[in-house]
């Protein structure tokens, strides 16, 4: 079900993260929705290290995950799920995917940066086994990382760090 996502394959994932990206109209985040997805460049880094997945339907791309290694935990850098194929725990596949990769790996949790209140985001994750940091367990590449969101304007809607452990 979940693979190695191909360097072939990056004008499809940004396509996926656009079409993805739309949802966030609806909830007046036209920023989010109007946010250019990560360049080609920028993608084949994470396909070249092997930190990015895809789920296929129909021989096509449905949902990817990159992600990274970031203060010794498996960052998740995006997960994005195209609307056609939303509902199927497509992206719970990869998160789980990526969280056994992490444990062979001898990694001791997953973490994220995510909106607090977009029901396919904070929430979401929760559901996922994920849990809110406080401000004194941000690590300083989450810091780091979220302080790059802030200027990118991303905090105008109420952003947090999340981790899940593994052990």
């Amino acid at each position: 079900m979940v693979r190695s996502a191909k360097t072939s394959e990056l004008p499809t994932l940004r396509s996926v993260e656009r079409a993805a990206g739309e949802s966030f109209r609806e909830l007046g985040m036209d920023a989010v929705a109007d946010d250019d997805p990560p360049s080609p460049p920028e993608l084949r880094r994470f396909v070249d290290a092997g930190h990015a997945w895809v789920v296929d339907r129909h021989e096509q791309v449905a949902a990817y995950l990159l992600a990274r290694v970031l203060d010794g935990c498996a960052h998740i850098e995006q997960v994005s799920v195209h609307p056609h194929h939303a509902h199927q725990r497509l992206g719970a596949a990869l998160v789980e995917h990526l969280a056994d990769r992490a444990r062979r790996c001898g990694l001791p949790a997953l973490t994220l940066t995510t909106f607090r209140h977009v029901d396919w985001n904070g929430p979401y994750y929760l559901r996922c086994g994920f849990r809110w940091l406080s401000d004194s367990e941000i690590t300083p590449g989450l810091r780091d990382l979220r302080a790059h969101e802030a200027a990118r304007g991303l905090d105008r809607w109420h952003r947090g760090c999340m981790r899940r452990d593994l052990t």
